[in-house]
């Protein structure tokens, strides 16, 4: 039976992509063709979000498959093998690499070679931590069984993760259910889910964009603290919920998910930092001293100069540029004719994060899948990028075995690899174009052709403007005219929203 929330949705209300997304109605006739218009909705077991969630964990089996080389030998046998098939991943590496296999404690028990501790933030450690006790092969077996069986275990678990963000984002727009098939068919989501413990963070993220949605800001700053506690990316959602509380005045709204967000992430660092001060900031120093790495424009250029760029300086210029971007973002929701969604200027920050960091790892994607299902629910832009990402995963590996193995005649050289990071970073940047056209032009934005005005926002889902910045002329007719549930005006031809 459906949930009591998906019934509490009337069925001929929520919005079907084949009746508005060309993409999705082409793809509709592998599955016998777009909705009709006498189909009965709402009935039998499979409603949208259990679809969703069953694509999701299909997807993640294929990603598994995808890695079957590497489970079966190329891990195992050097590692030019591993990046012929582009099946490489972190996770049976480190199983050694950090100690899980000899028993060691991350962050308490110092580790040998270059790194003293474990690199990474406290709840991803513990989530690490977790798979190792539940890797049940005795210590007697084969260290190749052990690391096949830790994988085997961490992926499980994190297929856990990818099901959790492919039903949040589907129960995050709630009459736009379908939109989230975008996340569970993302072919980037099957090609890097497992390389390495991302999707725990994502996952929280997208946990925390659901309690927004529905008003529940202490939990979303619960949830956004926990998540910044595995990775450090979504602290920055925080920028754009001030921008956009500050614009609607909803101020009490971003204290309470702003004191949440710091009581959780203390709770789960607390113990450590006091316990263990020295691993615990290892994540921390690492971050600050790593140099240029795959993925990144800074890689492109000190590639293409051949001259190298001191740490201290790209940091520096990396923190500047990222100033410069949120200080732009900024500007653009205070100054937009209407206020942007919360999922749009949360894809955006992130976005900026990422372009402008030193390195782009390809998982790196999985932040950003399911904020741009939410920002751009349109299967045209999504397939686009998507196809930028697949063209560099496969790159960015092929361009390791040339490196590593002894035979130039094998892999991409490294003015291949380049172009593969450029149609990255241009196929990032191409999603950004297109949702920061739907802010400057709202009469552009799919999501609020129904009359919705912004389905993620919670609290601030049909609030007034109290602040726009700009001219009188603008700042009066925003503030005049942006009301709760106000008569719908006309934006363009077969579009209505609510002003």
């Amino acid at each position: 039976m459906p949930s009591a929330e998906e019934t509490s949705v009337d069925q001929e209300t929520v919005v079907r992509p084949t009746r508005q997304d060309e993409i999705a109605a082409a793809g509709s006739e592998l599955i016998g063709g777009p909705v009709g218009r006498f189909a009965r909705l709402g009935g039998g077991p499979l409603t949208a979000v259990r679809t969703v969630a069953l694509v999701a964990i299909g997807v993640f089996a294929l990603g598994m498959v995808q890695k079957l080389p590497c489970y079966n030998w190329a891990w195992f046998r050097g590692a030019s093998s591993q990046y012929t098939h582009a099946c490489y991943s972190d996770i049976p590496h480190l199983f050694v690499g950090r100690g899980f296999s000899d028993g060691l404690v991350p962050y308490f028990d110092r580790l040998g070679g270059d790194m003293s501790y474990l690199e990474y933030p406290v709840l991803t450690g513990l989530f690490m931590q977790v798979a190792s006790w539940l890797t049940l092969t005795p210590d007697s077996d084969p260290i190749q069984q052990r690391e096949q069986m830790y994988w085997l275990v961490n992926a499980g678990m994190l297929m856990i993760c990818a099901v959790v963000v492919a039903v949040c984002t589907a129960r995050t727009h709630r009459r736009r259910p379908w939109d989230a098939l975008l996340v569970a068919l993302a072919p980037a989501l099957a090609l890097t889910a497992t390389i390495n413990w991302d999707l725990l963070a994502v996952a929280l993220t997208a946990a925390a964009m659901l309690m927004w949605s529905r008003g529940r800001g202490l939990a979303f700053g619960v949830l956004i603290g926990l998540a910044t506690a595995a990775k450090l990316y979504p602290v920055l959602l925080l920028g754009p919920l001030l921008v956009l509380c500050w614009r609607a005045g909803k101020w009490r709204a971003f204290l309470m998910a702003t004191l949440g967000a710091a009581a959780a992430w203390l709770l789960v660092n607390l113990p450590v930092m006091l316990a263990a001060p020295e691993g615990w900031k290892k994540f921390y120093t690492f971050s600050q001293e790593r140099s240029i790495d795959f993925g990144s424009f800074w890689l492109v250029i000190t590639q293409r100069t051949g001259k190298p760029i001191e740490v201290e300086t790209v940091n520096t210029a990396s923190v500047l540029l990222m100033v410069v971007f949120c200080a732009c973002i900024a500007g653009l929701a205070l100054a937009a004719p209407r206020r942007p969604r919360f999922a749009q200027l949360a894809f955006l920050v992130v976005a900026a994060f990422i372009l402008t960091n030193k390195v782009y790892s390809p998982q790196y994607v999985l932040w950003l899948i399911p904020l741009a299902a939410l920002a751009r629910p349109r299967w045209r832009d999504f397939l686009i990028w998507q196809a930028c990402e697949v063209m560099y995963f496969l790159g960015i590996w092929q361009y390791l075995a040339y490196t590593t193995s002894g035979d130039k005649h094998q892999g991409l050289p490294q003015d291949g690899y380049q172009l593969a990071i450029v149609l990255h970073l241009l196929g990032t940047l191409y999603l950004v174009a297109v949702v920061v056209r739907d802010i400057v032009m709202p009469e552009r934005d799919g999501v609020r052709t129904d009359g919705s005005d912004d389905p993620s926002g919670g609290p601030l889902d049909g609030a007034a403007d109290v602040f726009v910045l700009g001219s009188s002329e603008r700042r009066a007719r925003s503030l005049g005219t942006e009301a709760v549930r106000g008569p719908r005006v006309e934006w363009g031809a077969g579009s209505t929203v609510t002003e």
